[in-house]
């Protein structure tokens, strides 16, 4: 399981980024008309957007997650090169781009109407081995102020040296990671990560046949390359973790495909910070899928914060099914960590034995009192004690289930399984340090369990009324006929 705690350490992660930067430059505009000129819209152009695009996206990436992200790369002695440094200044990246004044700065505008790209322009020429060149002598002297490299390749000629500035950089003892472009990855010799995109494996002789052709084929190429890992990005269908011995598969985390734009850029951003944040292997993979998830659902170039990558994290944790399984301190520290980030916590307890309508109507309206829903689940063994053998209707398991799907619940914890316990969540509540308890029904404050407590630490104590007519015993009772 992730742990959400590493998000913490994301302060300490140095990466340097190391590639072709380039600009990405935004026309928004509605569109009612076609031109009398020819068979295209018209475009009122009310908006123009500039985004770092690229490496330079990469490294936005980086510093959104609040790791110290550096950048070299070319740019043109031209307003577009100047206007992405000052974006990337405003962002917090340590910019080292090298300013050519033969060659302009690599520059895509896109065309957007109602959310739709109409079309795209790119301006740009190849930077030659010269030009790397001078890139690679930067790299030698900065190398030194970070501990993983990102080489972020997109073939404009920034990156003729790269086999060299691999090998500068593991003689140093750095963590390398490339997004490639180049068909033969032995270019790459030496990299402990590659993210080559399926149309990339492919190219470089992957076989995507089958699930076992991939890791088949990808540990061949790893062997022959001397790269240790790659993770393969394969649109709809997820990602891939392929080692020398194993093959994980992660499934994509998005309902919906808004804009692809810069999603490689977000994983390998991801996957270096979570590294960098001393997460292991498997679990930063799994994140930077998340956080491709998160991208790829907004228009246009952009990049994923802390506070929607912990958010994600932790609904992907809840999805799985058995976050109440999980031992209470990992849980407590994602609790934890979403306090740090200002959110307010909301807790509420119950046997939510059969689900029904007022159970729901009540968790939406415990829910809209803060940002995060911590339910109380009575065990299998406390309910038989409060509402006699014939109850649960339903298992633990199966009760956390169903309360799962609900958008209103963000963690649900059991209690109640010692008897010295008398059946209350007061345990939980110390634990979990609610800023708001939450409790249905006629009950005073003074009467509900944990609220002298909750008060004294600053928070505070709602009652809901329940919802008329909506009880687990009627509906037991109208099923017995």
């Amino acid at each position: 399981m992730i742990d959400i705690t590493k998000l913490n350490n994301l302060a300490k992660a140095r990466v340097l980024v190391v590639g072709d930067v380039m600009l990405d430059r935004y026309f928004n505009g509605d569109s009612q008309r076609i031109s009398p000129e020819a068979p295209v819209p018209v475009v009122n152009v009310n908006k123009i957007e500039d985004i770092a695009g690229g490496a330079a996206n990469v490294a936005r990436n980086i510093a959104y997650l609040n790791g110290k992200a550096g950048l070299i790369g070319l740019i043109g002695d031209d307003a577009e090169g100047r206007s992405l440094t000052a974006m990337l200044a405003a962002d917090g990246v340590e910019s080292g781009l090298v300013s050519q004044p033969d060659l302009p700065t690599i520059t895509k505008m896109r065309v957007i109407s109602r959310h739709q790209q109409i079309v795209r322009l790119d301006i740009e020429q190849k930077f030659s081995p010269a030009h790397s060149q001078v890139l690679a002598d930067k790299f030698s002297r900065l190398l030194a102020n970070y501990d993983f490299v990102v080489m972020s390749d997109y073939n404009k000629g920034a990156l003729h040296t790269v086999s060299r500035m691999i090998q500068v950089a593991k003689a140093a003892g750095k963590t390398v990671l490339v997004d490639p472009k180049h068909a033969d990855f032995s270019v790459y010799r030496g990299a402990d990560i590659i993210t080559p995109n399926l149309t990339e494996f492919k190219l470089a002789g992957g076989d995507v046949s089958s699930d076992a052709a991939i890791c088949s084929s990808a540990r061949a190429m790893l062997q022959q390359s001397g790269i240790a890992a790659m993770v393969l990005t394969r649109s709809e269908q997820g990602m891939t973790l392929i080692t020398a011995d194993d093959c994980q598969h992660y499934p994509v985390q998005v309902l919906e495909v808004t804009d692809v734009t810069g999603a490689g850029d977000t994983v390998i951003a991801t996957l270096a910070a979570m590294l960098a944040a001393d997460m292991p292997l498997a679990h930063a993979v799994e994140t930077a899928n998340l956080a491709a998830g998160i991208v790829v659902a907004k228009l246009g170039t952009t990049a994923v914060t802390v506070t929607e990558l912990a958010a994600k994290i932790n609904k992907y944790l809840f999805s799985q099914g058995d976050i109440y399984q999980t031992p209470f301190d990992k849980v407590l520290k994602h609790i934890q960590f979403a306090k740090q980030n200002g959110e307010r916590i909301v807790f509420t307890n119950g046997c939510f034995d059969i689900l029904h309508a007022g159970h729901v109507r009540y968790l939406a309206q415990a829910k809209a009192l803060g940002d995060r829903l911590v339910v109380g689940l009575n065990s299998d063994a406390s309910i038989s004690r409060l509402k006699g053998a014939s109850r649960p209707i339903n298992t633990l398991q199966d009760r956390a289930t169903v309360l799962a799907s609900l958008a209103s619940v963000d963690w649900i914890l059991p209690f109640g399984d010692i008897p010295s316990e008398q059946d209350t969540p007061l345990e939980l509540i110390l634990m979990v340090q609610p800023d708001v308890l939450v409790k249905g029904g006629d009950y005073s404050i003074e009467t509900i369990i944990g609220a002298e407590q909750v008060i004294s630490a600053g928070g505070e104590v709602k009652v809901l009324q329940f919802v008329d007519g909506c009880s687990t015993s009627a509906i037991i009772k109208k099923i017995q006929g």
